[in-house]
């Protein structure tokens, strides 16, 4: 199997949203961003899924020497030998992926947030800079854009924060700032024992209506001149509000269970998205638009 074929199973059985963004790119790029999805997923799986933190310290020290043999072009892992070819084709900086990895070092040495401001760094490690990276890879010509890019990143991962408080509680995980928990009565005991208590629904829809906030302050930044360059994350974020959406719907009863979109739905999201994205381009610019 090949680097590139193990990146794309990779991102195939993940199941994510972000699978049905990237169908609609030109080959190369589809191959630079299931590359960076796939080192994300990678180190992800290091914080999720190792119960002993040693391990998975030990793991992530593994990962960061990988990372570092990548930008010396010696990598030896199917994801960092996939990444070679993309960090040189556009430019990827090396900060940007040594911030992912911070992200799941906090993972493992922070299980709560007092404030906004603490999580807020947390979401840009974890997603912001991937926003970045994938800016890269999809192109630009305003400055704007990376401000978009990072701002959107970040709606994405608290949207994520919303939709798995439930999980990342079952692993002793709040993510939720904790003086928002006392602002709505919620205590972070019943957080953690999966009791639903008074207070969690108004909390659970302040987080959502942040969530929004992000979304558009995103799409402020975004450049009618780039908007078609960056449809991947425009086609994510129709998805990703299409799960605010049904969570809001479900009262946000996200205590009791995981919301999701079917892969059909997904699929068909993007689908459209992609489709309005592309008359939107050619009534912009008066050229066909190649997906």
């Amino acid at each position: 199997m090949s680097p590139d074929q193990y990146c794309q199973e990779k991102a195939a059985r993940s199941g994510s949203s972000f699978y049905y963004s990237f169908l609609f790119l030109p080959p190369e790029q589809r191959k630079a961003i299931t590359a960076l999805y796939a080192f994300c997923r990678e180190v992800d799986d290091v914080a999720d899924a190792c119960s002993d933190a040693g391990v998975a310290r030990a793991r992530l020290q593994w990962w960061q020497s990988e990372l570092d043999q990548c930008f010396n072009g010696t990598p030896s892992h199917p994801v960092t030998r996939a990444l070679q070819q993309p960090i040189r084709d556009f430019n990827l900086p090396a900060e940007y992926f040594q911030e992912i990895i911070d992200a799941m070092h906090m993972d493992l040495e922070q299980h709560r947030y007092e404030t906004f401001s603490e999580l807020a760094l947390y979401c840009h490690r974890a997603a912001g800079v991937v926003g970045l990276l994938s800016a890269e890879i999809f192109g630009y010509r305003h400055r704007s854009t990376l401000k978009y890019a990072e701002e959107l990143g970040t709606a994405f991962q608290l949207t994520n924060i919303l939709r798995d408080v439930r999980e990342d509680a079952g692993r002793g995980r709040i993510y939720l700032p904790l003086d928002e928990l006392l602002e709505y009565r919620v205590n972070p005991h019943d957080l953690l024992k999966g009791k639903v208590s008074d207070g969690m629904r108004e909390l659970f829809r302040f987080q959502a209506q942040r969530a929004r906030e992000y979304y558009a302050r995103a799409f402020s930044h975004l450049s009618p001149q780039d908007r078609y360059r960056q449809r991947s994350g425009v086609i994510m974020a129709a998805i990703y509000q299409a799960l605010l959406d049904e969570i809001e719907a479900d009262g946000f009863a996200v205590m009791q269970q995981r919301t999701s979109l079917t892969p059909l739905r997904k699929f068909w999201i993007a689908w459209k998205t992609a489709r309005r994205e592309r008359r939107r381009y050619r009534k912009i610019t008066k050229q066909p638009a190649h997906v």
